[in-house]
C-alpha cells in the first residue's frame, strides 16, 4: 500500500465520518424538535382556563395557553394580510374584546377572504375559547402597516396593542366568533422543522464522498500496479 493510497483512504474515511456524524446529529435534533411539537400540540388542546390577571407578558408557560374569555367586541379592529392554500388571499381580523373588569385584550377572530375583508363587524357580547399567542412574524423585510388601507402585513402583538389601545395580549380563537369569520386556531405549522431534510443532505453528501473516495483509491491503485 503506497503512502498516497493510505493518505487518500484516511482522508476519505475521516470526511465521511464527519458527514455521517452531522447526519446523525440532525436526526437527534429531529427527535428533539418532534418532542417539543408534540408537547405544544398537547398544550394547545388542553382544557381552557381563565385569562391570567394583568399584566400578561410573553413567557414559555403562557405561550399557547388555552383560555376562555367573555366580553364585548368593541368594533376596534385591524386586519392582517394573509393567504391560505386553495382559498387565496384574505385577512386575519384582530379585534378588541372589552372584559367586564375593564380590560381590553385582542382576539384573532380568524380569516375573511379578500372579497369580504372590509365587511362590517358586529359588536356584542361573546365568549371566546382560544390560545394565548405571541407570533414571531416580523422581520427586517416586513413592510410597515398601511394606515390608509387599514392593512397590516404581520401580527406584531406590541404594535397592534398600541394601535388598538389594548393589552399586549392576543387570544387566537378556536371557537366561532360570528360574522362569518372562519377561525384559524393556533397550531405548530409555523414552527420550522427541517431537520430530516438536513439529515438526508448530510447522509447524501457522505455517500457521494465515499463514492469519490472509492474512485480515487481505484485510480491510485491502477497507477501503482
Amino acid at each position: 500500500m503506497t503512502r498516497r493510497f493510505l493518505v487518500a483512504l484516511i482522508f476519505g474515511l475521516a470526511g465521511a465520518a464527519v458527514l455521517i456524524g452531522l447526519g446523525i446529529w440532525q436526526m437527534q435534533r429531529l427527535a428533539w424538535k418532534e418532542a417539543i411539537l408534540a408537547e405544544i400540540t398537547a398544550k394547545i388542546g388542553a382544557d381552557p382556563v381563565a385569562l391570567p390577571p394583568a399584566p400578561v407578558t410573553e413567557t414559555e408557560a403562557l405561550r399557547y395557553l388555552p383560555v376562555t374569555v367573555s366580553g364585548r367586541f368593541t368594533g376596534d379592529a385591524l386586519r392582517v394580510l394573509v393567504s391560505r392554500k386553495e382559498v387565496g388571499p384574505g385577512v386575519r381580523v384582530i379585534e378588541v374584546l372589552a372584559l367586564a373588569d375593564g380590560r381590553r385584550v385582542m382576539v384573532d377572530r380568524g380569516f375573511l377572504p379578500d372579497a369580504r375583508k372590509d365587511d362590517a363587524l358586529t359588536a356584542g357580547e361573546v365568549t371566546v375559547t382560544g390560545n394565548l399567542h405571541w407570533p414571531s412574524e416580523v422581520d427586517g423585510f416586513t413592510p410597515p402597516p398601511d394606515p390608509k388601507a387599514g392593512l397590516w402585513f404581520a401580527r406584531d402583538v406590541p404594535a397592534m396593542a398600541a394601535a388598538l389601545q389594548a393589552e399586549p395580549v392576543l387570544v387566537v380563537a378556536k371557537s366561532d366568533t360570528g360574522d362569518g369569520i372562519e377561525p384559524m386556531p393556533a397550531d405548530t405549522s409555523g414552527i420550522p422543522n427541517d431537520h430530516f431534510g438536513y439529515a438526508v443532505q448530510w447522509f447524501g453528501l457522505a455517500a457521494v464522498w465515499l463514492g469519490m473516495t472509492v474512485y480515487l483509491l481505484w485510480r491510485i491503485r491502477r497507477r501503482t500496479v
